[in-house]
């Protein structure tokens, strides 16, 4: 019989006691795991279309033209000097990222409950497959705004190729870490209240309307609704990816900070939530 105190384990598995208790290190070493969640959630979207991928494109374009007759055409709301085509897609495809993110990691608990119960891996691994999926299809999207860009730009619009560009990844890191930390305390308050559930689809549509994706924030300068606008930490990320990509948009550098450090404090207060209750989930979900 083997004395207990020689064994030597590859890896012991304990119960989380404190809400601080995280093991970030541990998604490291599942990042084969994380790969294989990518791939499946990239694949499962198109499995049984005639498109496929083609989908990441058709659905910019269509929401693009009808943005531009609904809010260039009748309203005549104006797009601060860029295209409405390119103002439009610009704003579209980092507002497509963050709220496919926010949707699917919202219901992490709830959609992959089965595997949960099944087999041990840190849980934050599906919800960080989720934001690496959709990153994909954002370069998709984004390569796509590329190309219409440089056709605008013949056409005598302003395309911006200076060191601001390098400011992309920063500003695509926010917005997912954003999407990412709303997304999983939603997740973690719906194993009780599947209300919240509910709420987050038509909640991401207002929010929206709430973020300078239809109109420059410059339109509102006058408004009474303006300090909305300046309470929302995604106002000055779209503004800035906006100014990056077309020389467009207003924004401060203290607007920024605040910004950064809403997306900061929103994963870490999703991750401390989520480390909660993961570890009880399974009897209420």
């Amino acid at each position: 019989m083997v004395d207990q105190a020689e064994e030597k384990w590859d890896m012991v598995i304990r119960s989380k006691v404190g809400w601080l208790d995280l093991n970030l290190r541990e998604l490291w070493r599942y990042r084969d795991l994380i790969g294989l969640f990518v791939k499946r959630d990239f694949i499962a979207q198109f499995k049984q279309t005639i498109l496929g991928p083609l989908w990441h494109l058709i659905q910019p374009v269509m929401t693009t033209i009808v943005f531009v007759v609904v809010f260039t055409s009748i309203a005549g709301i104006p797009t601060d000097g860029a295209h409405p085509i390119v103002f439009y897609m610009s704003g579209l495809t980092l507002w497509t990222y963050f709220s496919s993110c926010l949707t699917a990691t919202a219901s992490t608990f709830i959609s992959n409950a089965g595997i949960f119960g099944k087999v041990y891996f840190p849980r934050l691994v599906t919800p960080v497959a989720v934001v690496l999926s959709n990153l994909v299809k954002f370069f998709i999207q984004f390569t796509l705004l590329l190309v219409v860009l440089v056709f605008f730009r013949f056409q005598g619009y302003p395309m911006v190729l200076s060191w601001n560009v390098l400011w992309l990844p920063v500003l695509v890191t926010c917005i997912a870490s954003m999407a990412l930390g709303i997304g999983i305390i939603i997740s973690s308050l719906t194993t009780k209240y599947r209300d919240f559930g509910v709420l987050v689809g038509f909640g991401v549509q207002l929010l929206m309307y709430a973020t300078p994706i239809v109109y420059p924030i410059s339109y509102l300068k006058q408004s009474r609704v303006l300090w909305i606008l300046e309470l929302n930490p995604l106002s000055a990320l779209i503004e800035a990816y906006r100014y990056v990509l077309l020389g467009s948009g207003t924004f401060t550098v203290w607007q920024l900070v605040y910004s950064f450090s809403a997306s900061v404090f929103i994963l870490m207060m999703g991750l401390v939530l989520f480390n909660r209750v993961e570890k009880s989930f399974m009897d209420t979900v």
